[in-house]
């Protein structure tokens, strides 16, 4: 693992920004296929112990061959529109989280927008935070309501990552599920409603990297060979940079929002690994039955994660008006954050 000397922190101090939002609604797509450790087990040195206890997964979910992760971001979109009662002629803005894009250009977003007829919308793509890519995405979405123009954003959170991992990998190979998960954010008249505060970290390393596709070694005969445009991961760099930057991105956020961790009702964190939510939320010295956990059964959606969490916990009735709660996450990078919000 390289790592930079610098580190780059991001703080937002104070009780909200001056325009309240709420989440409107949710949906969540999952594909139909479902992977078991079992079923791993015939093609990767593995077995279902193993996988379980080091990751706490036990199937993940598998895109279609045919189907791209615009597919999974217009079926989880659906739902969420309806919840919110929003018809995609009125977004402002479609944003998707993800580092699988359908194709380097043109603009995943784009493709969802058109798909689902929201013409006037803006369309952004966040994509090199890896699996921090919807943290970055939701603060986006918060700023951009500060606009007197943007009333109602759609925000997007898919990946298939399982496409990224080398079928031979075993390290790779059994971490990685397909899913989207969607938020309708919009304006809303409930003061101190939306985000309370944010805490942003980075610091350059490689332990978690995609080689070649880029500018630097594109692809071509020699890196597929080598199998350099798939996933490689540290997993022990993940571990140590993951157990040590959520507690202290979450604790800088709440504390930064005048909320103590005690009264964060719900912490939705990135579903990466069972045994990493476990230890964040020892650090925490809160309840575990406070974060929801999804990775059991689809394992490590990227961006997804922690929005399956949201959209399980919202659909289930246990968000209520004037619960705190926090979206942590990490990513490749390392990138990592948190933001501290309030539900109107």
């Amino acid at each position: 693992m390289t790592v930079a000397l610098d580190q780059t922190l991001f703080h937002q101090t104070g009780v909200g920004l001056s325009v309240p939002f709420s989440i409107a609604g949710t949906g969540m797509h999952l594909p139909p296929e479902v992977v078991t450790n079992q079923q791993l087990t015939r093609t990767l040195d593995t077995s279902d112990e193993w996988i379980t206890s080091r990751t706490g997964i036990r199937e993940r979910r598998r895109l279609a061959p045919h189907l791209a992760t615009s597919d999974m971001c217009v079926a989880a979109a659906h739902p969420a529109l309806d919840a919110a009662g929003v018809e995609p002629t009125r977004l402002d803005a479609v944003i998707v989280a993800t580092y699988t894009w359908d194709q380097p250009m043109v603009s995943t977003a784009l493709i969802v927008k058109d798909a689902l007829g929201a013409h006037r919308a803006l369309a952004l793509d966040v994509t090199q935070a890896a699996c921090a890519s919807g943290i970055q995405a939701m603060l986006i979405a918060a700023h951009l309501l500060q606009n007197p123009s943007i009333t109602t954003v759609l925000l997007l959170a898919a990946d298939c990552a399982s496409r990224l991992a080398s079928p031979t990998d075993r390290t790779t190979g059994v971490f990685f599920g397909d899913a989207a998960a969607a938020v309708v954010l919009s304006r809303s008249e409930t003061p101190g409603a939306g985000l309370l505060s944010y805490s942003l970290g980075s610091q350059l390393s490689y332990g978690v990297q995609i080689p070649a596709g880029g500018s630097r070694l594109p692809a071509g005969a020699a890196t597929v060979a080598a199998g350099e445009h798939y996933l490689s991961m540290d997993g022990r760099a993940v571990w140590n940079t993951a157990t040590t930057r959520l507690p202290e991105s979450i604790t800088s956020a709440a504390h930064r929002a005048g909320v103590p961790i005690d009264q964060v009702r719900h912490f939705f964190l990135h579903q990466a690994n069972l045994n990493i939510l476990t230890e964040t939320m020892a650090a925490l010295d809160v309840p575990p039955e406070r974060a929801p956990v999804t990775v059991d059964r689809l394992g490590n959606t990227g961006s997804a994660g922690l929005f399956t969490a949201l959209h399980t916990t919202v659909t289930a009735g246990a968000l209520r008006p004037g619960d705190a709660y926090v979206l942590a996450g990490i990513g490749a990078g390392f990138q990592w954050g948190s933001l501290c919000m309030r539900h109107a």
